[in-house]
């Protein structure tokens, strides 16, 4: 399963890389509002630490298929052939999302909270259906097990379209998720921070450490013994 991170801010994107092996970067139009600069210059500069090769994902705002795929063409120009249009499946936006993709453009499909939704935008030709796995939870349906149904959807139906799971609140979804062997899930970075926030784990490692200093005095490790 691809970990990627659901966040605009670069220095917090900078820090998830230098310590988890994650695959790329996700952002909506809210999450591009909390920067307060130009999307297009927060794009860009993820962009460009990123890589062209990296996927990241960029969502469309408008509301028809003809706008929608004006904004897909300013979009690709501006970041690289390797960025994801996300496109809401909508009536329109199925619209957008077969004719994107006779044009080759790798799209997502995003706000998906039912089945047929992910159903009618995998038959589209979409890349990544993304559930909202929390979102789904709140309007009183396991979000989790929505997931993993659509990825069953597409595998017996025999589509290339993978789920990319979205709106977690909490590392036991992501696991959950990683065990049924779906595509992708986009996190937040706190949620990828609490992958391995483990009060147990830090306990053990400071025992060990404890452990070594007692025999070989404070301050070494296998450098200076």
């Amino acid at each position: 399963m691809k970990l990627i991170i659901d966040d605009a801010n670069l220095d917090t994107i900078k820090g998830l890389y230098e310590y988890f092996p994650v695959d790329g970067v996700t952002t909506n139009p809210t999450i591009l509002a909390k920067e307060g600069k130009n999307p297009y210059e927060v794009l860009m500069a993820i962009r460009e630490f990123i890589g062209p090769d990296a996927e990241l994902h960029v969502q469309v705002v408008g509301k028809n298929a003809d706008l929608i795929y004006e904004e897909a063409h300013m979009i690709r120009k501006r970041l690289g052939n390797n960025t994801f249009i996300k496109v809401p499946v909508t009536r329109e936006g199925l619209k957008a999302i077969k004719v994107l993709k006779k044009n080759g453009f790798p799209v997502t499909a995003t706000a998906i909270y039912t089945h047929m939704q992910a159903f009618l935008a995998g038959k589209a030709g979409a890349d990544y259906a993304a559930p909202y796995v929390n979102r789904i939870d709140n309007l009183g349906v396991d979000g989790i097990r929505e997931a993993k149904e659509i990825h069953d959807i597409f595998r017996n139906n025999n589509m290339a379209t993978e789920v990319l799971a979205a709106s977690f609140k909490n590392s036991q979804q992501a696991l959950e998720l990683a065990k049924h062997g779906v595509g992708a899930a986009t996190i937040s970075p706190d949620v990828i921070e609490g992958l391995v926030a483990i009060d147990a784990v830090t306990h053990a490692v400071d025992v060990f450490i404890r452990d070594f200093e007692s025999f070989c005095g404070k301050g070494t490790n296998m450098l200076n013994v």
